[in-house]
């Protein structure tokens, strides 16, 4: 069975050039296209290709726009022979289109027979859809009613950052590791490190997704188990299937778990999963293929991705988990550096101390070492013993009589 060729793309500028000469917004191309605002910059910046069906779509609609540059687009319609189905290589996985680690989070989801994308209201939206205000770290090119990004300082743009990550994240975390103390302490330290790191996390095209990788991380890091909090065991849910649910997801093994939160609960598609967690895509598609057949089989009403999808919602917001707030965050990771400098400085000068006190104590008095042994000479050498006395023989014959016969013979005695 052979693939058809790939249809062509234009090139990188050519593709921003025609979107712009169209009149049409990244959010706009992106509605009728039918996938996240994300996807549409990554293909615009060539951090990613379109595939499949995509492509197709892509490619007719740059062409349209090619034709006619003066169209303008409504944000609601769908070119004609858009797309319907995923890519061919995916489609046994079904992944969902949607990629909600975006910079604003918004995407339209793409129907599939496999997987449902998550819904406006659903708590793995990194971004309350409800909100007001955009994120700060929105691009330069979009309308920004807070104004350019250059006029917010670090601390705002990292408190937008924690107000609209953090709820989802502290969710994600409890259905990964089932301990509510561990998922709030694992999004507080992935702040903590943002914000330690923040010059890099502020130029990430996907800050969301940054810390959201490094959560996930210290969530499901294996050295927690050696900790005396986390050997009690946790308070269980009131609802019995809530409960049932969450047993059988944390007994998958900590890569297929992840997985399946991602591309079933985040709405990740298959690549993006794969990338996140740092493994090839067959493999990422083995482990989510394995992960839902252990629930069908525990679980048989959850054996449709769609019916398992709305139940991770459901069992993420089950919890109130709350989170200490940016300030914390902020404060916390700025008592860390304030200890770890104390400790380096007192280890220093106690290094120093130290060395000082040595260069000024040395020895009272210098003590000559051993000299080597020499040969003495003039001694004649040790030789073997010479020949017995009459007397040393007697004795001997004596003795080899004695020990052979006779009831006195010399025996060892158990004691």
């Amino acid at each position: 069975m052979t693939r058809r060729p790939a249809t062509p793309l234009p090139p990188l500028e050519e593709r921003r050039r025609l979107r712009e000469a169209g009149s049409l917004t990244p959010d706009q191309l992106a509605a009728r296209l039918g996938v996240a605002i994300g996807t549409v910059r990554a293909w615009e910046s060539g951090r990613t290709t379109p595939r499949g069906r995509n492509r197709e779509a892509y490619a007719k609609l740059l062409a349209a726009l090619a034709e006619s540059p003066t169209r303008t687009g409504a944000p609601g319609s769908a070119p004609a022979g858009g797309p319907e189905e995923p890519d061919a290589a995916v489609v046994a996985v079904g992944p969902a289109k949607t990629v909600s680690g975006g910079r604003r989070g918004r995407a339209a989801a793409k129907p599939s027979a496999f997987t449902q994308t998550p819904p406006p209201s659903s708590p793995f939206l990194p971004f309350s859809p409800f909100s007001p205000r955009v994120p700060s770290w929105a691009p330069p090119e979009e309308e920004d009613p807070l104004g350019p990004v250059s006029d917010l300082t670090p601390v705002q743009a990292f408190d937008a950052l924690y107000s609209f990550c953090a709820p989802s994240l502290v969710r994600q975390a409890y259905l990964l590791t089932g301990r509510r103390g561990l998922a709030r302490e694992s999004v507080e330290r992935a702040f903590q490190l943002a914000w330690e790191r923040w010059p890099e996390v502020a130029r990430d095209p996907d800050p969301a997704g940054w810390v959201r990788a490094a959560a996930h991380e210290w969530a499901l890091s294996p050295w927690h188990r050696f900790r005396p909090r986390h050997r009690r065991p946790e308070p269980p849910l009131s609802d019995a299937s809530d409960r049932a649910l969450l047993k059988v997801v944390l007994r998958l093994p900590p890569s297929y778990r992840r997985a399946l939160l991602l591309h079933d609960g985040v709405g990740l598609g298959l690549p993006d999963t794969a990338a996140e967690t740092e493994a090839s895509t067959p493999a990422t598609a083995g482990r989510l293929l394995h992960a839902r057949r252990t629930i069908a089989a525990r679980l048989p009403e959850l054996s449709d991705p769609r019916v398992l999808h709305r139940r991770l919602a459901e069992l993420a917001s089950t919890e109130p988990l709350r989170t200490a707030g940016p300030p914390a965050a902020r404060d916390g990771c700025e008592r860390r550096a304030r200890f770890w400098t104390r400790f380096a400085l007192a280890f220093v000068a106690v290094l120093l101390g130290t060395t000082a006190l040595s260069l000024r104590t040395p020895p009272a008095g210098h003590e000559p070492s051993v000299p080597p042994g020499e040969t003495v000479r003039d001694v004649p050498p040790r030789v073997a013993p010479g020949p017995l006395s009459e007397k040393q023989r007697k004795l001997r014959a004596k003795l080899r009589e004695e020990l052979l016969h006779g009831p006195e013979r010399l025996a060892p005695q158990p004691r």
